[in-house]
This record gives C-alpha cells, structure tokens and sequence, in this order.
C-alpha cells in the first residue's frame, strides 16, 4: 500500500494525503488492539465482583456494611468470597469505574468513610456476565465424592464411620438451613424469591444424600472390587 502511495505522490500530492489519512486511523487500531485486549482480560469479573455489584445495586454501601450483610445472608453458603476478596473487589470496581462514591447523609458504621452504589456501567456488566454459558455448564466437585473415590484403599470399618459422620453433617445442615428458610420467609413475605429457591434446592440435596448415605449402609455388605477392571496402557496408536 506504501509504495503505491509514494508512486501516486508525484501525480497527485492531494490523493496522497486523503489515504495516508484514511489508514492512519485503521493503523492506529490495530496498534490499540492488543492493548484494548489486555485491559478486558484485567477487567474480568470474578465472582466476587459479580456478589459485590449486585449487593451495591440494591442500595449503596460501605465496605463494613457490605460484609456484614453478606455475612447476614450466609454468603458461604452459596459463594466463596472472603473478607479480603471484598475489599479487593470493592477497589478494583471503583478503579474501573463500575461502582462510584455516593452521596450520602449516613455517617460510616465502621473504619470506612466511603459509601459506594453500583453505576450504570457497573449493572450492564453484571448483566452481561450474567447471560454467560458457563453459568450453567458446570459440574460440582464434592469432596465426599473424592473421599468415596479413593475409600477402597481405607482401614476397615472407615467408610461405614465416615458415612456416619457424613450424615451427622447433613442432618445439622438441614436444620439450620430450615431455620434460615424460616427467616427468609418473614423477611421476603412470600415463597417466589431467589433465595427462598436457593436455600429450598440445598435441602433437597441434602435430604437425597442422607436417603443416599441409608442405602449405601444397607449395601455396604455386598461391596466388592470391579470384575472386570480395565486401564489404560501406553500412548495411542
């Protein structure tokens, strides 16, 4: 494109100057693309950002505040966010300009003085994360599965104490997790919210697995090793 420029050069200045005009812009593009790139990848919303945006959409919020009403709302039981990773997420999201400062009468309820609401920029990204695939293409990994996997190799009689102790824990999870629908139900005042859905799939989950758990003890005397056992050997061919 260069040398044909530089040939049109002599005939025309004119012409020279209105392409070397119109590729400056598409250069300049290019030039900012990998950059352009790098800062989306810094940009991803991890799920405690996600947590924290949606909280500071409901009403603004200081970074104590924040995480006593996350805390409230039993946020472990449904998302791994830290202490720290809040205050991280509620730095990163001013940084970019997804939450902003706001003006508020209300003094700090705790060492922070500033208060701080979900901008606009802040609920179309949280829109937008939320429309993603992944969401709903993902598997669990639960670590009494991973225990169940490698228990052939435990002493004997672990597994029928390890089931116990397994089922022990449900049961006090189901009724603590009955006593938070309780209070769910009095605040929300009526039985179509997310959280009510939410905490109503975890007991039924547990309830399946201590079901589980009663028949894997019936079954327990029958356990045996695979008949026919198979494993892989040496590259493809």
């Amino acid at each position: 494109m260069r040398v044909v420029v530089l040939e049109q050069e002599a005939e025309d200045g004119e012409e020279m100057k209105r392409q070397e005009n119109a590729e400056a812009p598409r250069t300049q593009r290019k030039a900012e693309r990998p950059r352009r790139s790098a800062q989306a990848k810094k940009l991803a919303l991890t799920t405690p950002d996600l947590v924290l945006l949606s909280l500071l959409a409901e009403r603004p919020m200081h970074g104590y505040q924040a995480n006593l009403e996350l805390e409230r709302r039993e946020i472990r039981d449904w998302a791994n966010l830290s202490r720290p990773q809040l205050y991280y997420s509620l730095e990163k999201l001013a940084r970019t300009g997804l939450i902003r400062a706001a003006e508020t009468d209300k003094p700090a309820e705790g060492p922070e003085r500033s208060t701080f609401e979900t901008t606009e920029k802040g609920r179309v990204a949280l829109a937008d994360a939320l429309e993603h695939e992944s969401w709903t293409t993902q598997r669990e990994h639960p670590p009494f599965l991973t225990w169940m996997a490698l228990s052939w190799q435990a002493r004997p009689g672990v597994f029928r104490n390890q089931l116990k102790r397994r089922r022990k824990f449900l049961l006090k999870e189901i009724a603590r997790e009955k006593k938070t629908l309780l209070s769910i139900y009095a605040e929300v005042g009526h039985r179509y919210h997310e959280a009510i859905w939410m905490v109503g799939l975890m007991l039924d989950q547990m309830r399946a697995e201590v079901r589980w758990t009663h028949q894997l003890e019936r079954e327990l005397a029958r356990r045996a090793r695979a008949l026919y056992p198979q494993f892989a050997e040496g590259l493809p061919k």
